[in-house]
């Protein structure tokens, strides 16, 4: 099992220096390299392999002798991450890779040569770099990912290889079901609300201010470098906070359930709604989501994702009966069939829990049908070029809103 730890460093001056000019030749080589690539996809109709960008490196280097002052390995660093980028991109998991800039955060990737001593990182060309070093990992270190923050901040990113197997998922334990929303960031099937922080809220009049501060400078002026720090500073927070509630959350959900339900939102198309745009991305549903996934599947726990098209809030979790509409502005509502009065929020997170658990049956009596030794979850398959994608539970079967009888037994 692979790990990484986040660390923060502390280069002295002239580290700095050699590590913007490392900066600055891992980004050329990748807009270089990108260029290049769709001029020959335009040419001759196919692109250049991780192996072509490499064979290049040598006369580049000819060409262009400050290329030499950063690490070799960095180089070709760039040219497997573009590589990955345009098999990501074929293969429908991600964009078309983009030129870097300048400006904003910057990274390299050491995959070797890199040494972990006391209270220091060395670093080919670089030499010993302070480092907080507030965590220990048994295991080989396999990368170093060593970053820039737009605030002219340092940090290390530690890969490290264990060597264990991965933990296999179990459905013996509790089964939550999540349900998430705007005034509360998260309702649970057991009846919890945990309210939205709104971070962007709570600091948006401070960063105005230092925005107007901003464009009251002139561009490309030293104030205005400046300034353009302490606006930086101010995004820095409130991502910081985020992401510290979302880690504190994710990590209490996980420790306390074995198997985790929750919608599979469409945020890009929620925030085409200008009233609520703002609101919806200041919560990061797709970043706390990413977290429960990847916890779970470290501890041997089940995450599961059910449609976003499964009428959770519309249908009442006794007796299944659903109704016509439900407003946003009506958080409570009573079932007409069975009489029962239902928070609209915690109704909702029950009927998420309990299509998961059918899903969850189905898909173990699908297992069992066939003869194999699959887990219920779904784990990761490998699909064309050796690259692994997650396999999601999908509702458009027969027999929803949800299994109708009893429930499967978790727990």
């Amino acid at each position: 099992m692979r790990n990484v730890v986040k660390v923060r460093i502390y280069p002295t001056t002239a580290q700095k220096e050699a590590l913007l000019q490392a900066f600055g030749c891992a980004r050329w080589w990748w807009n270089r390299a990108l260029n290049l690539n769709n001029e020959t996809y335009k040419a001759t109709g196919k692109g250049l392999s991780r192996q072509g960008y490499n064979d290049l490196l040598p006369a580049l280097k000819q060409e262009f002798p400050w290329l030499k002052n950063c690490y070799s390995q960095v180089l070709q660093s760039v040219s497997l991450n573009l590589s990955r980028a345009f098999i990501n991109f074929f293969e429908g998991r991600a964009k078309y890779p983009n030129f870097k800039s300048k400006h904003g955060k910057q990274s390299i990737q050491y995959p070797q040569s890199v040494k972990l001593l006391n209270r220091v990182i060395k670093l080919p060309k670089i030499g010993e770099v302070e480092a907080k070093l507030h965590r220990t990992f048994d295991g080989v270190l396999k990368t170093v990912t060593v970053s820039m923050t737009c605030t002219g901040k340092y940090y290390a990113a530690l890969l490290f290889d264990d060597g264990l197997p991965i933990e296999t998922a179990s459905t013996n334990g509790k089964a939550l079901g999540i349900d998430l929303g705007l005034t509360h960031f998260a309702i649970t099937s057991d009846g919890s609300k945990f309210d939205n922080p709104k971070h962007l809220l709570k600091r948006e009049k401070n960063l105005k201010r230092k925005q107007q501060k901003l464009s009251r400078k002139v561009k490309g002026s030293v104030s205005h470098a400046k300034a353009r720090k302490i606006v930086a500073r101010v995004h820095e927070r409130i991502i910081n906070t985020r992401k510290d509630f979302q880690h504190k959350l994710s990590r209490k959900l996980v420790n306390e359930n074995q198997v985790i339900i929750v919608e599979n939102l469409a945020v890009k198309n929620m925030v085409k709604n200008h009233n609520l745009a703002k609101a919806i991305s200041d919560c990061g549903w797709s970043e706390f989501t990413r977290q429960l996934k990847y916890k779970s599947e470290k501890e041997g726990k089940i995450y599961l994702e059910i449609g976003r098209f499964f009428p959770s809030s519309k249908t009442c979790h006794v007796c299944l009966n659903q109704i016509g509409s439900l407003p946003l502005e009506v958080r409570s509502w009573t079932c007409k069939a069975c009489q029962t009065k239902h928070d609209r929020d915690i109704n909702a997170a029950k009927n998420i829990r309990d299509e998961g658990l059918r899903l969850l049956r189905q898909s173990s009596v699908q297992v069992l049908a066939l003869g194999t030794s699959a887990t219920v979850s779904g784990e990761s398959v490998r699909p064309k070029r050796g690259r692994k994608t997650s396999v999601e539970a999908s509702v458009r079967e027969a027999g929803s809103p949800h299994y109708i009888g009893t429930p499967i037994s978790v727990g």
